[in-house]
């Protein structure tokens, strides 16, 4: 049964250099086609998945404030349609801080739209030109005002850890970023992704991403003051104040079942891994042809999906309950993760049991993968 559904809309004015998602410049887009390919897109998932009220519908990208409201409106009816709302749904888009694009911001909200992720990545020009974004701070603080009049819930991302970036002037931009009165941020250390021109820039000596002993010294500060305000963190790079989380996200890193459509969405129904096609004539090449825009369905043994689970639930604050998991996937709590490695860990303070809950604690955090790799039973991860 669907919890939530993911739209990706893959298209951007430009590629950002840092980027690594399934986006794509085009000089047009025919959105009536775009419009008829996604809903059929849906229309074939619900078919599969109905049955349980949405809680959640998320917009990604891309970058889908791009779209026509008149377009969002309509996919929203559909959605509907095809499985109903629940009555306290949250509806997010993604949205850059362009003039053009706050311009829309009423217009989706009368969509639908009530909650907006609003991505000014930085609150410092230079930066922002290094990150390859067309807009200036002007325009983002001038966009989140208009954002802020429009949506009850707003977060807004910001990417840190940037090369040369030092303490002092990542405390004065969170600072700044934790007065503008937003009760959710998303503050994500600068990764270098194969693939992308940052990584051929790097490669090339254009420049040095920061090192790991500083960018670690930047995220305990981002964890103390954003506690400080009480706006902590619930996931490892996602920050709100209790009752303001994505429950977007949640569905995923709690690993529950979510629809995911257009080019290149990755989805979770029941056992089932699914892809659709990436390219976006691809897409809508097999729309066309299928009536849907799958590529991949995957059934996922029982094994797989124990570790997905894992490996997502342990990013959160709250952890997982291994007996829970257990009786899900058909495994003896025991057999979920390495019993050794985790009793050396809890000595060591980056993860703590509580009843059968497994949680990684604040000092974790900064060694997360490491912690996740030695962690998850071998056993299992090989099935």
């Amino acid at each position: 049964m669907a919890h939530a559904l993911y739209i990706h809309w893959p298209f951007c004015v430009k590629k950002c250099p840092y980027c690594d998602f399934n986006s794509h410049v085009r000089s047009a887009v025919d959105y009536a086609k775009w419009e008829a390919a996604l809903i059929s897109d849906m229309r074939f998932e619900a078919a599969l998945s109905g049955g349980t009220p949405l809680r959640s519908i998320f917009f990604g990208g891309g970058t889908p404030s791009l779209m026509p409201p008149a377009l969002v409106a309509s996919l929203l009816a559909r959605a509907q349609a095809l499985w109903g709302f629940d009555p306290d749904i949250e509806i997010t888009l993604e949205a850059n801080p362009s003039s053009v694009e706050a311009e829309k911001f009423a217009d989706l909200a009368s969509a639908g739209i009530n909650r907006i992720s609003l991505g000014l990545q930085s609150l410092n020009d230079d930066a922002l030109r290094f990150l390859g974004r067309l807009h200036s701070v002007s325009e983002s603080l001038t966009a989140l005002e208009i954002a802020q009049q429009n949506f009850d819930r707003v977060s807004i991302d910001l990417i840190y850890a940037r090369p040369k970036q030092s303490e002092t002037m990542w405390r004065a931009e969170l600072a700044q970023a934790l007065a503008l009165g937003t009760d959710h941020l998303s503050l994500y250390q600068l990764t270098i992704e194969p693939n992308t021109r940052f990584a051929t820039d790097v490669r090339i000596g254009a420049f040095l991403p920061l090192d790991d002993d500083p960018a670690a010294d930047l995220f305990a500060v981002t964890q103390t003051m954003t506690a400080e305000l009480g706006i902590r963190y619930y996931e490892v790079s996602n920050h709100a104040r209790a009752g303001q989380e994505s429950r977007h996200n949640l569905t995923y890193w709690r690993y529950q079942d979510y629809v995911g459509i257009g080019p290149g969405a990755h989805g979770r129904r029941g056992s089932y891994a699914t892809l659709r096609h990436k390219k976006p004539e691809n897409y809508l090449a097999a729309i066309t042809q299928n009536g849907h825009g799958m590529k991949e369905a995957r059934r996922l043994s029982q094994a797989e999906s124990a570790s997905e689970a894992l490996l997502m639930g342990l990013r959160l604050r709250e952890g997982v309950c291994l007996s829970d998991l257990a009786t899900r996937f058909g495994f003896a709590p025991e057999n979920l993760i390495d019993a050794r490695q985790a009793e050396m860990m809890q000595r060591l303070g980056y993860v703590v049991f509580s009843a059968d809950r497994l949680a990684v604690t604040d000092r974790g955090m900064p060694v997360l993968d490491a912690i996740l790799g030695a962690l998850v039973h071998s056993d299992l991860v090989a099935a």
